[in-house]
C-alpha cells in the first residue's frame, strides 16, 4: 500500500550573511516563507530493507539524490530492516533557491518516520536532516520561520497570506560558488526578529555575486519591478537563481505571470504558514 506526501517550496524573504564559521558554513539570518507549491512523493514500505527510487529525479544519480540519502540516514538511525519504494513528481524548479531537494529530504524523513514506526521526535529528525542540508530543518519543522545559525535555529512566524509570483530563468547557480566568491557581501550586524516584522531591510547578501555569475537574474528582477500592484521590491531567494515579487491579491499575481517572457518560466503560489505534513 502506498501513500502520497506533499513537499512544499520555500522562499527567503531576505537573506543576511553575518559571518563565516570555522566549520566552513556561514551564520545567517533569514525568514523562510513556505509556499503552497509542491512536489509530490509516493512511498510504499517494503520488508527486504531495499530503498529504491521508482520514478522521478532521473537526472540525478540515485546515490546523490537527497530523497535516497534521507531514507538511508533514517534507516540507519532507526536500525530498521524495512525499506521503501519512492517516487517523486517534481514541480519545484531545481537549483533555484526554492529548497526543493531539502523539502523532498524532509518529507521523506517525516513520512518514513511514520511508515516505519520509528517514533523519532521532530527534533531528532531535524538533527538527521541537518547532516543532509542546512535547509532541511525548516521543512521538518513545517512552519514559516525566522532563521538563524546556518538556518537550523528557527522561530515560527505567522506571515500574511500574500501571493508570490516566482520566476525561474532556468539556470542553476552553484551554492558553493556563491559562498566562496570574493565578492560575497555580509551584514555583520545581527538583527533582532522584531526589526524584520515589516521587512525593513529585505536585502539578499548573495544577490551581487549571483548577478556577477548570471547577469540574467538582474534582467528578471528588472522585469518583475514593472509588475502592477506589487508589494515591496522584487527579490532573489536563497543563493538564486529564482526571483520573486509579492502581491496582496492573486489576480494581480496572475496578470504578472501572464506577462513573463517565453524564455523564462514561473508560477503563482500563496504564502503557507504551516506545512501539510
Amino acid at each position: 500500500m502506498s501513500s502520497s506526501w506533499l513537499s512544499p517550496a520555500k522562499i527567503n524573504l531576505f537573506l543576511h550573511i553575518n559571518s563565516k564559521r570555522k566549520d566552513g558554513y556561514h551564520n545567517l539570518q533569514s525568514i523562510f516563507q513556505l509556499l503552497n507549491y509542491y512536489d509530490e512523493l509516493t512511498i510504499s514500505v517494503r520488508k527486504d530493507g531495499v530503498i529504491a527510487r521508482i520514478s522521478g529525479n532521473e537526472d540525478i544519480p540515485s546515490e546523490k539524490d537527497l530523497i535516497i540519502k534521507a531514507a538511508q540516514a533514517l534507516q540507519k538511525a532507526a536500525g530498521t530492516t524495512d525499506g521503501a519504494d519512492i517516487s517523486v513528481v517534481k514541480n519545484i524548479p531545481t537549483g533555484g533557491g526554492l529548497g526543493g531537494g531539502s523539502s523532498n529530504a524532509a518529507t521523506t524523513l517525516i513520512a518514513l518516520n511514520i511508515l516505519w514506526d520509528a517514533k523519532f521526535s521532530k527534533k531528532k529528525l531535524a538533527k538527521i536532516g541537518l547532516a543532509l542540508g542546512a535547509d532541511v530543518p525548516i521543512f521538518i519543522a513545517g512552519h514559516s520561520a525566522w532563521a538563524e545559525g546556518i538556518g537550523e535555529i528557527l522561530t515560527p512566524m505567522d506571515l500574511p497570506k500574500h501571493y508570490f509570483l516566482v520566476l525561474s530563468i532556468k539556470k542553476h547557480i552553484s551554492t558553493k560558488k556563491i559562498f566562496s566568491h570574493k565578492a560575497l557581501t555580509m551584514t555583520p550586524i545581527v538583527g533582532k526578529i522584531h526589526h524584520f516584522s515589516e521587512l525593513i531591510n529585505p536585502h539578499n547578501d548573495c544577490l551581487e555575486v549571483a548577478i556577477e555569475l548570471e547577469v540574467e537574474i538582474l534582467e528578471a528582477l528588472t522585469h518583475l519591478k514593472l509588475s502592477k500592484n506589487h508589494l515591496y521590491q522584487p527579490r532573489m531567494t536563497g543563493t538564486g537563481s529564482c526571483v520573486f515579487v509579492e502581491f496582496r491579491y492573486e489576480k494581480d499575481a496572475l496578470v504578472a505571470l501572464n506577462n513573463i517572457p517565453n524564455k523564462w518560466s514561473g508560477f503563482v503560489a500563496q504564502a503557507l504558514n504551516s506545512s501539510p505534513n
